[in-house]
């Protein structure tokens, strides 16, 4: 089944992945273990793995090949939201050797007025 893969660095990763399986959770089956560290998301067009690392979140998403970008979309953007004050990037790498989507808090548009 095709993969993306994406390591996010941040010092704050089990909390990261806690919050991003209990946020996605209200929707679709998720789980997380503090023991080990590790959680799994299951959507109807594939799966999302989450491990926490002490300097890294691993991310790895599965599923159709043309599911991959709605994986990877759904699972960076709402890590960059909780993540913004730490400004978390997560670029997302497709086992094929194609670059994923990449997510990051966007600048704010600067006053056209000055």
């Amino acid at each position: 089944m095709p993969r993306s893969e994406a390591r996010v660095v941040t010092d704050r990763a089990a909390r990261y992945a806690k919050q991003l399986s209990a946020h996605l959770g209200r929707k679709i089956t998720a789980n997380w273990s503090e023991e080990t560290g590790r959680g799994e998301l299951t959507f109807s067009a594939g799966t999302a793995t989450l491990v926490a690392e002490p300097q890294v979140l691993l991310l790895t998403v599965e599923g159709a090949a043309d599911s991959l970008p709605q994986l990877e979309d759904v699972v960076g953007r709402h890590l960059v939201r909780f993540g913004s004050r730490d400004e978390l990037v997560v670029e997302w790498r497709r086992d094929n050797g194609e670059p994923g989507l990449v997510h990051r808090i966007e600048e704010p548009m600067a006053d056209a007025e000055g």
